[in-house]
């Protein structure tokens, strides 16, 4: 995994979810392991709008492997 294409790809253009992945990649990305950034990398693949759902909980993740990744950035 690259680390630095995926940290790249966790700026976003809506302000919400770049900051949340702001704090996020102060805090946690350092630490993921290489399935993690793997869920991590499907994950950035989506539109904004709806990482930013999921996220914020008005959509549930229908997305198993998923779960964790959503958790550690509602912690954000």
């Amino acid at each position: 995994m690259n680390r630095g294409r995926i940290r790249w790809q966790c700026r976003r253009a809506l302000l919400e979810l770049d900051l949340v992945f702001t704090r996020f990649l102060e805090r946690d990305f350092d630490r993921l392991t290489d399935d993690q950034l793997a869920d991590l990398d499907d994950l950035l693949r989506c539109d904004d709008y709806d990482i930013w759902a999921l996220v914020n909980g008005s959509k549930a993740c229908e997305v198993d492997r998923w779960q964790e990744m959503i958790g550690l950035l509602r912690q954000s």
